[in-house]
């Protein structure tokens, strides 16, 4: 862990140093992808079957890409009670909180009298990555594949690692199927995007593709965008505790382990305070906690190279710096903390009080847990139904309509020199 307080004399230089790294521009993984992509563009499956080797130990044929419905049968049958339980609860929430969301036709008269207006018709095939490796998100599946049915999306195609075995998680199978999920493929990694995009014989391209992932799952979707429509960049998590001296500490530490038990190395942690008292009780949380955790190792890799604790001068100077690193999840712990929260302009999502732990969000709360990291969200909102919708202006002039708008589209066309332009309005009033 690394602790920054406002006394030190290159504080400045520390922040900036802070708010600088990202694994969403590391050159290294950004060119280890490219040749993942271009592997895969050029031989399809027979890439996709090499990389699988590779990555994943499991050496399989074309032919077992695709999970069979024998898998997924299997898999419901190994679903316990509490396990239809959780994904019941936790899909329930999502869907209604989507539905509230979803985007609706409307139209409405123009000043020329004409109908103008808005349709949204849910993209007919999208594509759903969901993270496996060491720690397989089930939870991810009901938060993509969930807005993906809600948006009445007919085609939801996914794509999962699967272990040395060939196998995938049966958690993942059961929670994906019960999401809505219609086509499910044992393929991880930024090959997996690059089929979504690309398409290869056994897994046909989509429109739009979707879900968090690891650096190169990231950074193979800032790559393809373009040749296909992507939700955002959501990579490897991170959260920020901004906290005064009414924060609890044990919670707090618990709340940065938690995000770093994800323990790829890349995921970033932050404290926030305006309390030395509460640094400091959270620094020996943290030490304390940790021991007792199955995953410590993992979360070790993480506190050794991206866990800041920030000791600073005032709320003014905390919501700046929130701003500034613009965290995937924000605790506010703090006196109002609602009403601190409002200059909090680039959070992905934002969790009030004590009793709100980054953990709802990531698993029950109702809104989607995909959110933009590594700073994206200064520029990108989490996932949302609408995402799933594809949008459609619509207008509708009569003849009247057209006549009064006819003298203002000569205008515009005599100003961009577009002759035809204006004749193609004025030729329909003779």
């Amino acid at each position: 862990m690394k602790i920054v307080r406002h006394t030190d004399k290159d504080f400045s230089a520390k922040l900036r140093e802070i708010a600088a790294d990202s694994s969403l521009f590391d050159t290294e993984i950004e060119q280890r992808t490219k040749v993942i992509l271009h592997d895969v563009f050029l031989h399809g499956d027979a890439a996709i079957l090499e990389l699988t080797e590779k990555f994943d130990g499991a050496t399989l044929t074309a032919e077992q890409l695709a999970v069979t419905s024998a898998e997924l049968f299997n898999a419901s049958l190994m679903a316990d009670d509490a396990l239809r339980a959780a994904v019941a609860e936790a899909d329930a929430n999502i869907a209604s909180f989507a539905k509230k969301s979803k985007r609706k036709n409307w139209s409405g008269k123009n000043s020329h009298g004409a109908s103008v207006g808005e349709k949204f018709d849910p993209f007919t095939r999208v594509g759903i990555y969901i993270p496996g490796g060491t720690a397989p998100l089930v939870s991810t599946a009901l938060m993509t594949i969930t807005l993906a049915r809600v948006a009445g999306c007919k085609e939801i195609v996914v794509t999962t690692p699967c272990g040395p075995d060939g196998s995938v998680n049966p958690a993942i199978l059961f929670a994906a199927r019960a999401a809505g999920a219609t086509e499910i493929y044992r393929v991880g990694g930024a090959q997996a995007i690059a089929a979504f995009a690309y398409g290869t014989k056994t897994i046909r391209r989509v429109q739009k593709i979707f879900g968090p992932g690891n650096a190169y799952v990231s950074t193979a979707k800032r790559l393809l965008f373009g040749r296909v429509a992507i939700d955002l960049l959501a990579g490897p998590s991170d959260v920020l505790i901004f906290a005064d001296d009414t924060a609890n500490p044990a919670f707090a530490a618990a709340d940065m382990l938690a995000q770093a038990e994800h323990g790829s190395g890349h995921e970033r942690v932050w404290l926030v305070t305006t309390s030395a008292k509460i640094l400091r009780a959270v620094e020996k949380e943290i030490a304390k906690q940790l021991p007792k955790l199955p995953r410590r190792e993992f979360i070790q890799r993480v506190l050794d190279r991206n866990v800041w604790l920030i000791h600073v001068a005032t709320l003014a100077d905390g919501v700046a710096l929130t701003n500034q690193l613009a965290p995937e999840h924000c605790e506010v712990i703090t006196r109002n903390a609602r009403r601190v929260s409002d200059g909090i302009v680039t959070a992905g999502a934002i969790f009030l009080g004590n009793w709100s732990p980054t953990v709802l969000g990531d698993y029950v709360a109702g809104p989607s847990h995909t959110l933009p990291t590594d700073g994206a969200g200064a520029s990108f909102a989490g996932l949302t139904v609408d995402q799933f919708q594809r949008r459609t202006s619509v207008v509708e002039y009569n003849r009247a309509s057209l006549k009064k708008a006819l003298k203002t589209v000569k205008k515009f066309a005599e100003l961009e020199g577009l002759a035809a332009h204006g004749k193609s309005a004025e030729v329909r009033l003779g």
